[in-house]
């Protein structure tokens, strides 16, 4: 059993029954368990509405910060040819994707008119490295802006690292932009998965050296994160991809599954999978996982952390996947080189391909309130409140779950979407019912890791 603030019970059928009849004996273990969440209450009930506001509140606290997380598009030109690109890269040579100085100062003006303290401004792609000086110039701008603004400022380039040269990367150390990164696995998978335009070159070998690189110059301390996307290669080997992880010095991994964008769903039949063998690769990889951790090996599997921490503590967690209302335009936008602004980077890749449904407007020519408390806006929130949402609302899983309508728009035709067809809907409810079935074991060694994943 689930509350909406996200307390959980584990109750026998027989408890059950005489709960929502009534008659469940006081003082029982069932009858307790069950007062202490706030299930039942002999209490006066305005005083138990208290608390559970209280909780409810913080569980939501995301919408009070708003916007914190700013995608930026330098350019959309890449130097690789990534198997599921989901944003439809240009070639390294098309300069008509970059953006220009005018629409970079109106972006930066447009994200400080954010009303959260903690901005984030994330350099995407294409790969960002190949417009490197529009990058410097946006982090002075930013950091110019926020000398008056004084929010807490960071920044993220997320890139390849092929084209990052050593000035390069001392540049983005002095400015705190943090290098986020791709591996894939193995060799074998990561250039399988990740080729690079120039076919002569090994983006695994690349990739190895200029860790290597950041390594030398500046230890653990500016270590790149790396994600990982499950393609049809990856299946049978996910041992081998938590392996290369460990190997490369790195104590977590996001078993992410393939998002149904750009390039990734054109050549859906080539490189997808059925949800069904995503769901069998992901838990054989968590349980792996565990196991490294019993032999001594602290290594987290991060999207089973998130709902770990959804599930086990009071607190919000900003994962914008994970949000109801939807944390598309609430807690992350993202700004196109020629300056459109999409309610997240999906928005972007789905327009990439002549879908313009998420497009807030252009930071050229529309107002910050007409982008961000505009009539789309509203219409995200309306359509992804879980609370209220046919097959959401009365799961039990909904308090650690979210809408995700740009996914469903693209999967599904609209913003609801259906839950029995849904694949995301599927996939998240088989991982919540093995982390539950792990905390329901109640093994003191299993405890004891998964709650070492959510104090990290």
């Amino acid at each position: 059993m689930t509350n909406d603030c996200g307390d959980f019970a584990f109750i026998s059928k027989d408890q059950f029954q005489h709960f929502v009849n009534g008659n469940l004996e006081e003082n029982s273990e069932g009858f307790l368990n069950l007062e202490s969440k706030h299930f039942l209450t002999r209490e006066n009930l305005n005083e138990v509405i208290k608390i559970l506001a209280i909780k409810y509140r913080t569980k939501k606290s995301v919408l009070r910060d708003f916007t914190t997380l700013h995608m930026v598009v330098p350019t959309l030109r890449c130097n690789s040819s990534c198997i599921y690109c989901q944003v439809a890269r240009r070639n390294i040579k098309d300069f008509g994707c970059d953006m220009d100085k005018n629409t970079a100062k109106n972006v930066v003006k447009t994200i400080f008119k954010s009303p959260s303290k903690n901005i984030k401004i994330e350099f995407q792609g294409g790969d960002p490295s190949l417009n490197i000086p529009m990058v410097k110039y946006i982090i002075d701008l930013a950091e110019t802006e926020n000398i008056l603004k004084k929010r807490n400022l960071e920044f993220v380039i997320c890139t390849n690292m092929t084209l990052l040269k050593e000035a390069d990367i001392k540049y983005l150390f002095k400015h705190k932009c943090y290098i986020s990164t791709s591996l894939d696995g193995p060799g074998f998978i990561h250039n399988a998965n990740r080729p690079l335009q120039n076919k002569e070159l090994n983006p695994y070998k690349i990739f190895c050296e200029k860790t290597k690189l950041i390594s030398q110059l500046y230890g653990e301390k500016f270590k790149p994160s790396a994600l990982m996307t499950t393609s049809r290669n990856t299946l049978g080997h996910v041992h081998e991809v938590i392996d290369e992880y460990v190997k490369q010095g790195y104590t977590s991994i996001f078993l992410r599954a393939l998002n149904p964008y750009g390039y990734a769903k054109k050549r859906r039949e080539k490189i997808a999978y059925p949800v069904d063998e995503f769901i069998k690769n992901y838990l054989d990889g968590l349980d792996y996982i565990l196991e490294l951790n019993k032999q001594g090996v602290h290594f987290i599997e991060n999207y089973a952390s998130l709902l770990l921490r959804r599930i086990l503590t009071p607190f919000a967690t900003g994962f914008v996947d994970l949000q109801s209302p939807a944390g598309a335009g609430i807690v992350c936008a993202l700004y196109n080189y020629d300056g459109n602004v999409y309610a997240s980077d999906e928005a972007r890749m789905m327009a990439r391909f002549g879908d313009q449904t998420f497009c807030l407007g252009n930071v050229n020519t529309n107002s910050y309130e007409e982008m961000f408390n505009g009539k789309l806006i509203h219409s995200i929130v309306r359509n992804s409140i879980t609370e209220s949402l046919p097959g959401c609302s009365d799961c039990v899983f909904e308090p650690y779950c979210g809408g995700d309508p740009v996914r469903n728009t693209s999967e599904q035709g609209d913003m609801i979407g259906y839950r029995p067809t849904n694949e995301m809907c599927k996939r998240n409810r088989a991982i919540m019912h093995h982390l539950f079935d792990l905390i329901h074991r109640d093994d003191p060694s299993i405890n004891k890791i998964l709650f070492s994943w959510i104090s990290d």
